[in-house]
């Protein structure tokens, strides 16, 4: 579970370099006012100008970093089961798979939004699909809740 975990991770950090390549040197220069807010039909409704791609390398960063550090913290990790010897080990685990996978996710939904912005503004008019948004909401609950069933069942073999 951990070396999936750490590929994942980097396959995180490979897409933040993509991330941060395309908002600073993209293969075709963006007008200098870009969309920058959409509405729940994929619409432009907000504009700005196009330094705001820089949010998506910063945030990612930032959580990429985040993650990581706390990653190697697995000892103040608050965990909604009882920790004992027996399954220290495999709740760690979890945790640790369930950490990368969100990072990973949350990276990866940064890069689309980034390009779709980009897109929009190659393309007036053309807006963006939504369901994405709700493919990354239901994908990253979903991974949550994966992670919470294994972290409970790593309880229920620990009692029997």
């Amino acid at each position: 579970m951990r070396k999936t975990a750490e590929l994942l991770s980097l396959a995180a950090l490979a897409a933040l370099v993509y991330i941060a390549i395309n908002a600073f040197y993209g293969p075709h220069p963006l007008p200098s006012r870009i969309p920058t807010h959409f509405d729940a039909l994929g619409q432009v409704n907000g504009w700005g100008s196009r330094n705001s791609l820089l949010f998506f390398p910063i945030f990612a960063a930032a959580l990429y970093l985040l993650l990581t550090v706390v990653a190697h913290f697995p000892e103040l990790f608050n965990y909604p089961v009882a920790v004992t010897d027996l399954n220290r080990a495999q709740l760690e685990g979890v945790t640790f798979s369930l950490l990368a996978w969100i990072k990973a996710e949350i990276i990866l939904f940064l890069m689309w939004m980034e390009f779709a912005m980009a897109q929009a503004a190659r393309n007036p008019g053309v807006g963006f699909k939504p369901y994405p948004v709700a493919v990354f909401v239901a994908t990253l609950f979903g991974t949550i809740i994966g992670h919470f069933i294994a972290i409970f069942r790593a309880r229920n073999r620990s009692i029997g």
